[in-house]
C-alpha cells in the first residue's frame, strides 16, 4: 500500500488494532536477524512463445534446491475467485529437468499435480515444460498470434510446501508483440519484460498479458490507475470507457474513503468472451468490442468492472478466514460468499449509478433483474445463501439441468440481501449510517491477514445498525424463507410493477431449444411450472400437440390457440421413444418484480432516495 493510502487508513483504526500492529511490529523486529538468515533464493522462470498460432507457452524454470536432494514442484488445482478444482497440470507436457551442466535429472510425476526431481548434491536445477494455452476465461491461458494472456495457477510451478519465496519472471514476446502489462513489480533489476512477485501466492494474484495493448492512464488521489485493452479493433471506445472507470474508480474512493494499492489496473480482453477476475492491484475482463456500441451490454460491463475494483477492498483485504492463505490443492470451504460476491455485486451497481453513469431507471432495472432471478429461480426454496456459498465448489460451477429446481446463485441472492440490509441499517439509524459504515468497519477490524467469521461480519453490521440482527441473518442468509422487501420498499419509496395484461397467454414453462437438425428439445424444466406436473423430461423432442404435428418454428404460435386451463395433450419423443402427456396449461406468469418510485411518496421517502442513491448526476 503507498504511504498515502497509508495515511488515509490509518483514522479506521481502532486503538485495539493499534496495541495490536504495536505488538506485532515489536516481535517482526525480534525475528528480523533469524528471518534475514533463513532467506530462501528465488525461481527463476524464463516465458517463450516460440510458435504463438500453435497455443503453447514454453516455461523454463530454475530451481533452488535449498539443500534438499529431492524437489517436489506443484501446480496449482484451481484459482482464487473462481471455487472450482480445475485440474490445470492436465495442460503442462514435456516436463524435464538438467543439472547446470546439461546432465539430465530423473523426473517422477508423483501426485496429479506434482512433479518430483532427484537432485542429490546439487544448489539448483533447471526444469523446462510447456503449457497449452487455449481456454478463454479469466482464470485461465490463452496464447495465439495476436497475443498471450496467462493467469498464475494455471502456468507455473513452484516448489511444493515451501516456505515464501521471491518467484522472477522474465518474458520473451515473440515477433511483433511490443508490450507486457502485469500488477507485478519490475525486477530486482529493472529490465524490460522483467518481474518479481514476493511469493507464490502474488504470482497467482497477477495475470500477465503480452501484444499490443491500448493504454489508458489516468490517477485519482494520486494513485495511478491504467485501462489496457486488447482488441479494440477501432470498434470499442477506448476513451469513453477509460473516463467512466476513471469516474467508477473515484466512486470507490469515496465509499471506502482510502485505496488498499499503490497502482491498479483494468485489464480487459476484447476477446468475444465474457466474465472478470478480482485480483490485489489489478483485475482481468473480458468482453465484446461491439460492446461500448450497446447501451446495455456497455452498463453490464462497467458494473462488472466496478464489481471486480469493489473486490480490491471486499475479498482481497476484507475476507472470510477461510479465503487466505490459500491452500491451492484443496477447496477453501466458507458459508460467506454472498457476502464476499453478491454483496460486491450490490455495489457494483450501485457505484456505477453514483458515479453518475447509470440512470435510476437503469440501476432500478439492474437490481430488478437481480430481485426477478431470484424470485423466479425455484431452487431458492431448497437452498439459502450460506448453502449456495459452502457448495460453491459441487453446486454453482457444476451446473446441470435440474440446478435451477436445486439451489440459487449466491451472486444474485448476495446482491439483493446487500440491498436489503442497506436499507436495514439506514431505517434502524434514520439515514444516519448504512452498509457503506458497516463495510468499512468491518475493514477495520478483519482485513489483511486476519479474516472474519459469518457471526463476526453479522455483529459489525448489527452494531452499526444499532439494534439486533441476528433473527435478520437467519432469515435472509441460513434459512430459505422468502426475503421480505416490505420494510426497504415503503422507506425508499418504492413499489414493484406488475404488468396489466387483458390477454394473458397460455403457458407450459418449459426451457426449449432448436438442435442442429431443427428438433425442439426440452433444456429445462422448472419446478411449479405445469410442465413439470405433466412428467416433462430434459431431452424431451416435442413432436406434436393434439394428434397434429408440431415443428420447432411454430410451438410458441400453436400454444398460442389454446386458453390458460385447456388441456392438450403432447406428443414427445424420449429416447427414441414415443410417448403422451397431458398438460393443464396455466397462465404465464407476469413481470411482477420491477422497482419504480411510488408517484405519491413522501419527502421522506424522497430524502431517503436520495441519501442512497445520491442526488442525481442522471445521464441521457
Amino acid at each position: 500500500m503507498a504511504s498515502v493510502c497509508k495515511t488515509r487508513q490509518v483514522k479506521y483504526f481502532s486503538a485495539k488494532r493499534v496495541v495490536e500492529a504495536l505488538v506485532t511490529l515489536v516481535a517482526m523486529a525480534i525475528l528480523v536477524p533469524a528471518v534475514g538468515a533463513q532467506s530462501l533464493a528465488p525461481l527463476e522462470y524464463t516465458v517463450r512463445f516460440p510458435s504463438p498460432s500453435n497455443h503453447y507457452a514454453e516455461i523454463e524454470m530454475v530451481v533452488p534446491t535449498d539443500g534438499q536432494s529431492t524437489v517436489e514442484l506443484m501446480m496449482a488445482v484451481w484459482t482464487p475467485g473462481s471455487y472450482l478444482v480445475r485440474e490445470y497440470a492436465q495442460h503442462v507436457e514435456a516436463v524435464t529437468a538438467v543439472t547446470p551442466d546439461g546432465r539430465t535429472l530423473a523426473v517422477e510425476k508423483s501426485r496429479k499435480n506434482r512433479w518430483r526431481v532427484e537432485s542429490p548434491g546439487l544448489d539448483r536445477f533447471t526444469v523446462n515444460y510447456r503449457v497449452y494455452c487455449r481456454d478463454m476465461s479469466v482464470r485461465t491461458n490463452w496464447v495465439e498470434s495476436d497475443f498471450a494472456m496467462l493467469n498464475g495457477a494455471p502456468t507455473f510451478l513452484t516448489i511444493a510446501d515451501s516456505q515464501p519465496r521471491p518467484h522472477d519472471i522474465r518474458l520473451e514476446l515473440a515477433p511483433g508483440w511490443t508490450e507486457s502489462v502485469t500488477g507485478l513489480p519490475r525486477g530486482e533489476r529493472g529490465l524490460s519484460h522483467t518481474y518479481r512477485a514476493s511469493d507464490f501466492d502474488t504470482l497467482v494474484d497477477s495475470p500477465i498479458v503480452l501484444g499490443n495493448p491500448a493504454t489508458y492512464e489516468f490517477a485519482v488521489e494520486g494513485v495511478q490507475h491504467q485501462l489496457v485493452n486488447i482488441g479494440e479493433g477501432g470498434i470499442w471506445d477506448g476513451s469513453m470507457s477509460a473516463a467512466h472507470i476513471e469516474d467508477i474508480v473515484r466512486e470507490g474512493y469515496e465509499t471506502w474513503r482510502f485505496f488498499p494499492y499503490e497502482r491498479f489496473l483494468f485489464i480487459n480482453m476484447l476477446t468475444e468472451a465474457g466474465g472478470g477476475l478480482e485480483h490485489k492491484n489489478s483485475t482481468l475482463l473480458m468482453g465484446s468490442r461491439w460492446t461500448t456500441r450497446d447501451r446495455r451490454r456497455y452498463l453490464r460491463w462497467l458494473e462488472t468492472a466496478s464489481h471486480e475494483l469493489f473486490h480490491a477492498w471486499n475479498v482481497k483485504q476484507l475476507r472470510p478466514i477461510a479465503l487466505g492463505p490459500f491452500d491451492y490443492e484443496q477447496e477453501a470451504l466458507t458459508p460467506s460468499l454472498w457476502m464476499v460476491e453478491g454483496l460486491t455485486s450490490y455495489y457494483g451497481m450501485l457505484m456505477v449509478h453514483r458515479a453518475g453513469i447509470s440512470t435510476r431507471e437503469e440501476f432500478f432495472d439492474s437490481l430488478s433483474g437481480n430481485i426477478e432471478e431470484l424470485q423466479t429461480t425455484p431452487g431458492r426454496l431448497s437452498q439459502s445463501a450460506a448453502e449456495s456459498s459452502f457448495d460453491a465448489w459441487i453446486k454453482y460451477y457444476r451446473r446441470n439441468e435440474n440446478s435451477l429446481n436445486s439451489s440459487i446463485s449466491y451472486y444474485t441472492k448476495g446482491a439483493v440481501i446487500g440491498f436489503l440490509l442497506d436499507a436495514r441499517i439506514r431505517q434502524a439509524t434514520q439515514g444516519r449510517r448504512s452498509l457503506d459504515d458497516a463495510m468499512r468497519n468491518a475493514y477495520e477490524q478483519y482485513s489483511d491477514d486476519q479474516g472474519f467469521r459469518p457471526e463476526e461480519f453479522e455483529a459489525v453490521a448489527a452494531e452499526v445498525a444499532g439494534i439486533e440482527l441476528l433473527n435478520w441473518f437467519d432469515r435472509a442468509v441460513r434459512s430459505t424463507d422468502e426475503l421480505d422487501y416490505e420494510d426497504a420498499l415503503g422507506w425508499y419509496g418504492l413499489a414493484f410493477q406488475v404488468d396489466e395484461r387483458e390477454d394473458v397467454p397460455a403457458w407450459v414453462g418449459l426451457n426449449t431449444r432448436i438442435d442442429r437438425t431443427g428438433r425442439l428439445i426440452v433444456t429445462r424444466v422448472p419446478r411449479e411450472t405445469p410442465g413439470y406436473d405433466a412428467g416433462f423430461n430434459v431431452d424431451d423432442e416435442i413432436v406434436g400437440i393434439d394428434e397434429y404435428r408440431v415443428n420447432s418454428e411454430d410451438w410458441s404460435q400453436r400454444l398460442g390457440l389454446y386458453k390458460p386451463g385447456d388441456t392438450v395433450r403432447v406428443l414427445v419423443a424420449r429416447r427414441e421413444q414415443l410417448m403422451e402427456l397431458e398438460v393443464q396449461l396455466g397462465e404465464e406468469p407476469a413481470d411482477e418484480w420491477k422497482l419504480v418510485p411510488v408517484e405519491e411518496a413522501s419527502a421522506e421517502q424522497n430524502r431517503n432516495l436520495d441519501a442512497w442513491l445520491g442526488s442525481g448526476r442522471d445521464v441521457p
